[in-house]
């Protein structure tokens, strides 16, 4: 479905999913899902919390929020919808702190990159009477804080759901339905799957493009300003997706640190036969391993995924995170 065809969808008949929806955290995408909740007319009301007085003020000034607060109790208060828009690392904390505000019948999800470690640190302090279905749009740009978010990000991107086999069926038809409305693609997978997929398509990439950015910098024999001056493609790409927030990437790899090793696992055993086809001159190895790089590539864009259009710098709409390289640079508000 087209981003217009998302958007005349949600506005066709539309009136509000949710009476007070609370954004618990307030960056790129806390403040993205406003844009876009008000856009489609989702919501009565949206509130949020924030630890960040800046942050707070910043939201008020854009118009994100009716009211901020600065705990995530009394932001919930009232809500029927909550999402947690905050890194992973703190979800334990905040669930802890609303469990006891949240309303019978509300929704809680979240927006975490991954998902069994959140099921394991919210599920616990969700009253019986309250739906717990985490989520995670994958869409984002390496930009953060309230004032980066804009109504098009998740447009035509995919978010997964992730309900445990106990939830109500009802509350995760309502939950896809307002992430469809929101201009998302939905799909439903279980938080170990999730964990799985993520670690090849978003969390590895942004371990190599730190680690890349990392060494070109302190490689002694290559200058800063070398380094800058004829920085191709590639690399800007990779430094692009190294400036996503450190806190939220720290959170991602201290909480889904199986998968993610497996999948290093892999990519080391493929990066030795690249090694070795280099060293020993098997170039037949090194043009089949291209030529299925290159299929795959093909394969994004025939999906819709990205453009083969030549990227010089890309426009903020088409900054929007691809397959999760460059997921939602959440700022801890």
């Amino acid at each position: 479905m087209s981003a217009s065809t998302h958007a005349a969808s949600a506005h066709e008949g539309a009136r509000p999913m949710f009476a007070r929806i609370a954004l618990i955290g307030i960056g790129l995408i806390g403040s993205s899902i406003s844009h876009a909740v008000r856009r489609a007319g989702l919501a009565d009301e949206i509130v949020g919390s924030s630890a960040t007085a800046a942050t707070r003020q910043k939201s008020i000034e854009l118009g994100l929020v009716t009211a901020v607060f600065d705990n995530a109790a009394d932001a919930v208060a009232g809500a029927d919808l909550v999402i947690l828009c905050a890194p992973v690392g703190a979800y334990a904390a905040i669930a802890r702190d609303i469990g006891p505000r949240l309303a019978p019948g509300a929704i809680v999800t979240d927006v975490g990159s991954v998902k069994a470690a959140v099921v394991r640190d919210v599920a616990p302090h969700i009253p019986a009477a309250v739906h717990f279905v985490p989520g995670h749009p994958i869409a984002g740009t390496e930009q953060s804080g309230p004032e980066s978010g804009f109504a098009e990000l998740f447009d035509n991107r995919w978010c997964i759901l992730t309900p445990s086999a106990d939830t109500d069926p009802a509350a995760t038809a309502r939950l896809k339905l307002f992430w469809e409305r929101l201009g998302s693609d939905v799909e439903v997978m279980t938080a170990e799957h999730h964990d799985l997929v993520l670690a090849i398509t978003s969390h590895v990439p942004h371990l190599i493009a730190f680690n890349i950015v990392n060494t070109a910098a302190h490689l002694a024999r290559v200058t800063d300003s070398e380094v800058i001056k004829f920085s191709a493609g590639g690399f800007r790409d990779f430094t692009r997706i190294a400036a996503s927030d450190p806190t939220m990437w720290r959170d991602v790899f201290l909480n889904n640190k199986e998968a993610v090793l497996e999948m290093l696992g892999r990519f080391t055993e493929d990066l030795v036969e690249l090694q070795r086809a280099i060293r020993f001159g098997d170039g037949d190895t090194l043009h089949r391993q291209f030529s299925d790089a290159r299929s795959l590539r093909r394969g994004i864009i025939k999906a819709g995924q990205d453009t083969a259009a030549p990227d010089f710098g890309r426009g903020r709409a088409a900054g929007a995170d691809v397959a999760g390289v460059s997921e939602e640079a959440v700022k801890r508000g």
